[in-house]
């Protein structure tokens, strides 16, 4: 049972990403710019490879020669020690790696490995096309990942810091004071940790000399093409030497900024052309204050056709939460249900007010964003979320405002349900289930991206020493004294929070969600009034308990850490209620049909006004209060209350646990389209819903020049491999 979590099922969802129609509204100039920012993004994407694992370059390489000399069904006809299940788990293996970006799973951080046996599978890269048109290229790539490709040894079974994990955003020889000692350098020079990753060697006098590589296609630490701030150099810091350095994945960086400048070309305005220009800088230097620029242009591109994001954005995947993960995305407007969003957007100042704290802990003015349901074209990086709230930059945030976007076609795929997949529900729930989990989910993503994520102040001291709030009158609510904490200079909130900041934050946002759904004119701007209504938000707050205790799957009690952002956040909600008692959850131990562990959660709809409402009223101020006023100590300590995952009675969460891995989901795969230019016109290759469809997407993803970048991307690797040790 337990290391049934470490394979990707045979059966798990593959399901193409639907975007022609979308695509085809477009004018040729716009076709154009979607390309062309899809390049950066799919060049960018490869990025990921070298922030998950020391193996991952290797494998993505082995994969990519193998299949792209020899389609899945004529590499089959070779393998003939191999049984069709096993060559099966060949492909969805190699599907998991493409669609993760990585032999990590995305969403939870734990390894996958083939499911077939390594012999089996060494023997047919032997007998491969691949292995006969260069035999010592071929063997050369096995060794260097084959066994780790493998290995379960227990600290390569998921991504972490130091003891409890594999990480390469940081050298195998950091450890959480290392990570925190770093983050002090890097506040102290105003420099953020987004495009960074950290190297630690230690001298023979044992003195720490620490590298912080910035991504960026120059490689030069001399300021260049008139740089007016270049933070490269040498730095003596608490004891440790410091270098920062550029060039970090620099030639997939080059590749990104060069598609970035052919967009441009295609720029529907000014602010489209500003941003492509300002992005291009960032990843030429590995100048964050350049993507910062870029990001204000993106906020004022209002209602673009085609809308983009392009960066190292979010840091769910680092073990200290600072550093980004490279992604980047382009999709066309869903102008139906963006009607619904603006509708939203419009009413946002009316419903910010009934947010459960203080006036001042709200923001002084809410900056109307964009809020858009899109049709994804790409989505390159480690997986694709239902919604986005960016950019993440705290000071753009609070003074320029920000953008919300719905995936549409996502939303479609995924939460597409069927009864008999149900877990964990009573029956007479099921059906209702069915009928509203999607419409649901679209209120909850509307809510938590708009008014969870863009809601809140962080109490500042600038540089300069002045407040943005008033120090002799805000007084916290929790306790009726004056505000004594707050933030200042640079310090942000994932430099304040880290380790748990991304998971904190998504939690505030999930309880605005299921705080503001029982609000009555939010229903109706969805179109939802009377008994559908009451419904959907039985629904919303029956998925939300429900998703809390899938989540035990993403806990790890070896390490008692969460490898989950998302789905740690969904446990607290679910301890809260569960705290809230009268009956509001119930939640028992059960045996199925099939004699194996079960459990049943259940819901009263009767009391989600009268005891659950209030119960996330109250959590939601308590949030909202550690994280206006930087108060890390107090917000840990409710947060890792609330996360423990124990033994004790009656819930028993960690026999509960493994119920969940016995009756574990697997989440969907996604095959999404390429582009190519074909004289004047821009040509959508779709591919069909499987394994076989998505390996095919990806070998034609670098048609030009895949075999170039595969050299790239394993001399980035071998570079770095000492590192990993």
């Amino acid at each position: 049972m337990l290391d049934s979590q470490y394979f990707l099922p045979n059966d798990v969802g593959i399901s193409p990403l639907d975007c022609r129609e979308a695509f085809q509204l477009l004018s040729p100039s716009e076709q154009l710019y979607a390309h062309y920012i899809s390049r950066a993004s799919w060049y960018g994407g490869l990025a990921v490879l070298l922030q998950t694992s020391p193996e991952s370059p290797a494998v993505y390489v082995l994969l990519q020669r193998l299949f792209r000399a020899q389609p899945p069904s004529e590499l089959q006809s070779l393998a003939t020690s191999l049984t069709d299940e096993e060559y099966q788990a060949l492909l969805v293996y190699a599907a998991g790696v493409y669609a993760n970006m990585g032999n990590y799973k995305s969403f939870g951080d734990t390894k996958f490995i083939p499911n077939l046996p390594k012999e089996k599978l060494k023997d047919l890269v032997w007998q491969s096309q691949a292995f006969q048109d260069n035999p010592s290229e071929m063997e050369a790539l096995w060794s260097s990942c084959g066994d780790r490709m493998y290995s379960l040894e227990e600290r390569q079974k998921q991504l972490g810091l130091g003891d409890k994990g594999i990480t390469t955003y940081f050298s195998g020889n950091c450890g959480l004071e290392d990570a925190e000692l770093a983050q002090k350098f890097l506040d102290s020079k105003n420099l953020s940790a987004y495009n960074t990753r950290l190297f630690k060697k230690v001298e023979a006098d044992g003195k720490r000399c620490y590298e912080v590589r910035l991504a960026s296609a120059v490689k030069e630490a001399a300021a260049v093409d008139g740089e007016a701030d270049n933070k490269c150099g040498s730095f003596e810091f608490e004891g440790a030497t410091f270098r920062v350095l550029r060039g970090d994945y620099a030639p997939l960086m080059r590749k990104v900024a060069e598609n970035l400048k052919k967009a441009t070309a295609y720029a529907a305005n000014e602010n489209e052309k500003r941003m492509l220009e300002e992005y291009s800088r960032s990843f030429t230097l590995g100048s964050i204050d350049a993507h910062k620029e870029g990001s204000r242009y993106w906020i004022k591109d209002k209602g673009p056709i085609v809308e983009s994001y392009i960066g190292f954005i979010e840091s769910y995947r680092d073990p200290f939460g600072s550093r980004g993960e490279f992604e980047g995305f382009v999709a066309m407007v869903n102008k139906a249900m963006s009607a619904r969003f603006a509708q939203l957007v419009s009413s946002a100042e009316v419903l910010l007010p009934e947010l459960p704290w203080p006036a001042d802990f709200e923001k002084d003015l809410f900056l109307k964003p964009d809020f858009t349901s899109l049709d994804v074209l790409t989505f390159a990086g480690s997986g694709i979320p239902a919604g986005i709230n960016i950019p993440n930059y705290d000071d753009i945030r609070q003074t320029d405002g920000f953008k919300n976007v719905s995936l549409g076609n996502v939303l479609a795929v995924a939460y597409a349900t069927k009864k008999e997949q149900i877990t964990f529900l009573q029956e007479e729930d099921k059906d209702l289930y069915v009928a509203w989990k999607g419409p649901s989910f679209e209120v909850q993503v509307g809510l938590h991206e708009l008014l969870g994520h863009g809601s809140g102040k962080l109490f500042v001291q600038d540089e300069k020493g002045n407040f943005n709030f008033e120090q002799k009158t805000v007084r916290n609510p929790e306790t009726g004294e004056l505000i004594s904490s707050w933030y200042k200079g640079s310090e942000t909130w994932d430099s304040k929070f880290s380790t748990i900041a991304s998971s904190y934050e998504e939690c505030r946002a999930e309880c605005v969600g299921l705080y503001l759904c029982l609000n009555s004119h939010v229903l109706s701007i969805f179109g939802h009034e009377g008994t559908n209504a009451d419904d959907l938000v039985y629904v919303n707050w029956l998925a939300m308990v429900r998703a809390g205790l899938l989540g035990l799957e993403f806990y790890t009690p070896e390490s008692q850490s969460w490898r989950q952002a998302h789905m740690q956040a969904r446990f607290v909600i679910l301890r809260v209620l569960l705290e809230a008692g009268e009956g509001l959850v119930t939640l028992r131990h059960t045996t199925g049909a099939d004699g194996r562990p079960d459990a049943i959660i259940s819901l009263d709809r009767s009391k989600i006004r009268s005891v659950g409402q209030p119960a996330i009223a109250r959590f939601l101020c308590r949030l909202q209060v550690h994280k206006s006023t930087a108060d890390v100590e107090g917000g840990r300590a409710l947060y890792e209350r609330y996360s423990a995952v124990t033994a004790s009675e009656p819930e028993n969460f960690l026999k509960l646990r493994d119920t969940v891995l016995l009756r574990k989901e697997t989440r969907k795969m996604f095959v999404q389209a390429n582009t190519r230019v074909k004289g004047d016109a821009v040509e959508l290759l779709e591919y069909e819903g499987s394994a076989a469809g998505l390996i095919r997407s990806f070998t034609e993803r670098f048609h030009e020049d895949g075999e170039e970048l595969e050299k790239e991307l394993l001399e980035l690797s071998r570079a770095d491999s000492p590192c990993w040790c």
